[in-house]
């Protein structure tokens, strides 16, 4: 009889360290802050593995603490005043933050999440109703209606410049 346990912890690392980085810098930007957090996500987790359930999504185990360490890091941050605000870098693609960020928000909440937890993060719409519920085909559905209203809104911004 053979005794199911989970893999070794820096086969773990090694196989969802990626994604944890993607999602600790889409809260706290590319640099240091993200890699801060990745690192106590990781210390943490190690903490925690041993009384781990064995078979459990560890993907969206780790996710869930790089989320709380990404959110803890946002909170101990204090802006600092200056006098005036930097430049802003040029746009990709044609587009300007302002369109796109303006774009998102047109979305619905479940849309914005979906998407970024699939194209961001990497996530299979299988594995997403896990953070979110629902079905995989509903949430498929909302990331192709969401992705859909995107290109429209920044086509349309586009041909009106």
């Amino acid at each position: 009889m053979e005794i199911k346990t989970n893999p070794p912890f820096d086969l773990v690392v090694r196989d969802h360290g990626p994604a944890v980085l993607r999602m600790c810098s889409a809260l706290l930007g590319p640099g240091h802050d993200a890699q801060d957090a990745w690192s106590e996500t990781f210390l943490a987790a190690l903490r925690a593995y041993p009384q781990l359930a064995v078979g459990a999504n560890l993907q969206a185990w780790l996710i869930t603490i790089a989320k709380r360490k990404a959110i803890d890091a946002l909170r101990t941050k204090h802006p600092i005043p200056v006098e005036s605000l930097p430049e802003q870098e040029a746009s990709v693609d044609g587009f300007d933050d302002l369109e796109l960020l303006e774009s998102l928000h047109s979305l619905t909440e479940l849309q914005r999440k979906v998407i970024g937890y699939h194209y961001l993060l990497g996530f299979p719409y299988a594995d997403i109703p896990a953070f979110l519920g629902g079905t995989a085909t509903s949430l498929r559905r909302a990331a192709a209606d969401g992705i859909k209203t995107l290109r429209k809104e920044l086509t349309n911004s586009k041909d009106l410049s």
